[in-house]
């Protein structure tokens, strides 16, 4: 019986090889992780007066991630360093990511430029995005005659 090593990463090239084939011509490869880049998960929450978009970052100091707003579009950028390379050390499963990433969370509506904030805690980064105030939902009373 002959043992085979698992690579996760087998199955999606296999996956990613069926997708070029059925898309034919409009589909370039690409190589979609180059073991620099990773995404961070995040959440996008509606409430009554803002959207608040909560991202999971650990292990990123907060100066190396940066918000830009652009049109109705939310911009992350950051980069988590990887531990300096020690010859010595052998490693029996390494599954974390590191590298830089970038994710465009489109903004279901517009909202207010200058009094948005950011909070960085426990590993969370913690977005907050107050509506303007006329997409704000506004209840309307129904008169009875």
């Amino acid at each position: 019986m002959r043992l085979i090593k698992y690579d996760p990463f087998r199955e999606m090239q296999g996956m990613r090889d069926q997708m070029n084939q059925w898309l034919g011509s409009f589909a370039e490869p690409a190589d979609w992780w180059d073991g620099k880049t990773f995404s961070p998960t995040c959440d996008v929450e509606e409430t009554d007066n803002e959207i608040v978009v909560k991202m999971d970052v650990p292990g990123i100091n907060e100066k190396e991630i940066t918000l830009t707003l652009s049109g109705d579009n939310l911009i992350i950028k950051g980069e988590r360093k990887s531990e300096t390379e020690d010859k010595k050390k052998h490693f029996h499963r390494m599954e974390r990511f590191y590298g830089t990433f970038e994710r465009m969370i489109p903004l279901p509506l517009t909202v207010e430029r200058d009094k948005i904030n950011a909070e960085y805690q426990k590993g969370v980064l913690e977005v907050h995005l107050p509506k303007i105030p006329e997409v704000k939902p506004k209840e309307i009373p129904i008169k009875v005659k």
